[in-house]
């Protein structure tokens, strides 16, 4: 009997001898709470913002003033009219020219965007004008430094004096300008075309 007591009281002493007084609980099992934003669009309308909401994509939480840009002109119930009817790699692009377009219609109420683009196509009309008037200044120079060095060859070669070339060069270069060419032929257009023609056939 006195064998019998002590091994169950060795039992019952075992597991508390076992376990430390001072070791601690184990810690519970904490489960990370995720909390969803809703999108610019719902928050706006005081709706709840589904998984799938079509609008969330393109309306971040962040920029609540593009959605109420786009709304203010197209509405909601268009905007998601327009998204579900396009597929998902053009949307983004719908969304840009919707806004785009509202900024637009915002700054000018009577012409909109045909206004920007209108006033984009008459500065590119005036820079093409610019570009050819420099192009034909560009052409209008050549043809008058070609022109001059005609008139130096031609000057050349009817020098009565059997200089070399380069010596008649020097001497065309150092005569005074008005007497190779008087101001009366030079003043006179059609004497100084005939000759250009001349030189030209």
């Amino acid at each position: 009997m006195e064998s019998t007591i002590s091994s169950s009281s060795s039992r019952s002493i075992s597991p508390s001898s076992s376990s430390s007084p001072n070791s601690p609980p184990p810690p519970a099992s904490v489960t990370p709470v995720v909390v969803v934003s809703p999108c610019a669009a719902c928050k706006i309308l005081r709706r709840r913002c589904a998984e799938k909401c079509v609008l969330a994509p393109y309306f971040p939480p962040s920029d609540p003033i593009k959605f109420t840009t786009a709304h203010r002109v197209f509405g909601a119930s268009n905007i998601i009219k327009f998204l579900q009817e396009l597929p998902e790699s053009q949307r983004a692009d719908a969304v840009s020219s919707m806004v785009y377009e509202a900024n637009a219609r915002l700054r000018d109420p009577v012409y909109g965007c045909a206004g920007s683009i209108c006033q984009l196509q008459k500065q590119v009309s005036d820079l093409q004008a610019q570009l050819a008037k420099a192009q034909a200044e560009v052409v209008n120079l050549q043809c008058q430094q070609a022109n001059l060095m005609a008139l130096i060859c031609m000057e050349m070669n009817q020098s009565p004096q059997a200089s070399p070339p380069q010596q008649s060069l020097d001497n065309f270069i150092n005569t005074p300008f008005h007497q190779h060419f008087p101001m009366s032929f030079l003043d006179d257009n059609n004497n100084f075309g005939s000759v250009l023609e001349t030189l030209w056939t």
